[in-house]
């Protein structure tokens, strides 16, 4: 299997993290430097030993690129990965696709039109305890899914510039908000849930900063038989540990998430009158997994990857776009 040539596009810190994940994947190598400052790509690419750099449209005409990954800011997702795959390139994309489910259900038409690999980087859903979590689901082992408490939250070092500017798409739910909600996703579909559903949001609190965009919010979210309370902040640590809630029995994941460069290693599964079964497994580099994918999609000639389906990212732009009308 050949190396997939790969193209960063918007070499910001998140795509750093990437360029070092493709060091230690299989299947894939960085092989050039996109940005909207041709400047800014050639350092990149020299500190990130990439053979070559420039602008975007520069990138993506050229012919030795097989994908594209995209960390630029959220606003202009949509244009590069449309473009991008125009371009005849695979693209992973981090999350959230877009901003609005309208340009999501774009990109996602234009990926069905060319039929190549696209894939929404929710890195939590590759490695060996998200293959265990996606087992025990399908199984039916903890019964009909009924209840799930996610968070996902940090402190900022300041609470100015993209992270927090409404007009880049910044604040808690688009930047990280998406992790719960993907999670509960991610579980109901395992479980048998048809993708896309519809997701009923209530119980929406949260506070808008100064600058308009949100800082932190609560939901509760309605997937079929699944009620989740998903949390998110930018500006307060929020535990990782995680409940599902199944009739049968439940599961406790100390954390989820794992980092960027090391996935989640552990769960236990408590099913009603069995001892409870501690799963342990070995970490890999999610970043590097989510590259893997890609590259294992186009020697197969495959457009979608099974770990996030594009059904899945329909469901989460839906559910994010309500969430966010809720502090309005």
């Amino acid at each position: 299997m050949e190396k997939t040539r790969w193209a960063l596009l918007g070499p910001g810190a998140i795509s750093a993290n990437f360029a070092d994940s493709l060091t230690r994947s299989e299947h894939g190598v960085l092989h050039a430097v996109g940005s909207s400052n041709a400047d800014r790509a050639e350092v990149f690419a020299r500190d990130h030993n990439a053979k070559a750099s420039g602008t975007y449209a520069q990138i993506l005409e050229r012919d030795d690129i097989d994908a594209v990954y995209i960390g630029a800011v959220h606003t202009t997702h949509a244009e590069l990965a449309i473009a991008a795959l125009r371009a005849g390139k695979a693209v992973l994309c981090e999350k959230p696709v877009t901003p609005t489910v309208d340009a999501t259900a774009e990109v996602l038409a234009v990926a069905q039109q060319t039929q190549l690999p696209f894939l929404e980087a929710y890195k939590f859903r590759f490695g060996p305890l998200a293959n265990e979590l996606r087992s025990v689901l399908r199984s039916g082992e903890i019964g009909e899914l009924r209840r799930l408490s996610a968070s996902v939250g940090f402190a900022a070092a300041e609470r100015s510039g993209r992270l927090f500017d409404p007009a880049l798409a910044g604040g808690a739910i688009l930047d990280v908000g998406g992790y719960p909600v993907s999670l509960a996703v991610g579980f109901a579909a395992w479980a048998g849930q048809s993708m896309p559903a519809p997701v009923a949001v209530s119980a929406v609190t949260g506070e808008v900063g100064q600058e308009g965009g949100d800082t932190w919010a609560s939901a509760t979210m309605t997937l079929g038989s699944l009620e989740a309370t998903v949390h998110t902040s930018i500006v307060s640590e929020l535990s990782a540990v995680t409940r599902l809630e199944g009739s049968g029995g439940w599961i406790d994941l100390p954390d989820v998430w794992g980092g960027r460069a090391d996935s989640a290693t552990s769960a236990t599964v408590y099913v009603t009158g069995q001892a409870p079964r501690r799963i342990e497994v070995a970490a890999v580099d999610p970043m590097a997994a989510e590259a893997d994918a890609i590259s294992l999609a186009i020697a197969d000639g495959r457009a979608e990857i099974p770990e996030m389906t594009w059904a899945e990212t329909t469901t989460i732009a839906a559910a994010l776009a309500d969430w966010r009308s809720g502090l309005a």
